[in-house]
């Protein structure tokens, strides 16, 4: 595994490295001694699945609050997204900033999101499925979200929406009281 902190400190792409043969290939994407090379050090509690259909539809922004904040490791095993995350460290130097990177079964590329950071993503294509590994265990009482067009965030959707949840279209935009989390 190739580890590539973003502009967003904590946060890194992770590129597998595929051993290839007449048979296939084969790819390591956990490895416990590797990942406290990057401070690393939770235990994975959850791991979840996700299908969405159709392309330009958008997930998120989604976030857990103290104490049961996360970290979460996507990866895209069939299709292509436009994965996004979003800074909501109340003392970051990148507070508000985000991050977008193309995950896809043929680029076989992760993200590692730290704790104090929202997630969502936009399908490239029909036909997304993504693996989601938590350490922490899904809490819907302390769930938080940020609206997927919010102008203090400004994210660079890469296609027109089609389709969103009542959900995630119902949460606010920020205002000038948010301070991070």
């Amino acid at each position: 595994m190739i580890f590539t902190e973003t502009e967003l400190p904590g946060s890194y792409t992770i590129q597998l490295q595929p051993f290839t043969d007449e048979r296939g290939w084969f790819a390591r994407y956990f490895c416990k001694d590797e990942f406290k090379k990057i401070g690393h050090a939770k235990e994975w509690l959850q791991m979840n699945h996700s299908s969405t259909n159709k392309r330009g539809a958008v997930r998120g922004m989604h976030y857990q609050l103290q104490p049961f904040s996360e970290i979460k490791m996507i990866r895209c095993i069939a299709g292509a997204v436009f994965d996004v995350i979003i800074d909501l460290r109340k003392d970051s130097s990148t507070l508000l900033q985000w991050f977008g990177a193309e995950l896809s079964a043929k680029n076989k590329k992760m993200i590692y999101i730290p704790e104090g950071f929202a997630h969502g993503f936009q399908c490239l294509t029909n036909n997304c499925e993504l693996l989601y590994h938590h350490t922490e265990y899904y809490k819907p009482d302390v769930e938080g979200g940020i609206k997927h067009d919010d102008p203090k965030i400004n994210i660079q959707w890469p296609l027109d929406i089609t389709v969103i949840s009542k959900r995630d279209k119902s949460h606010s935009y920020l205002d000038e009281n948010f301070k991070g989390i």
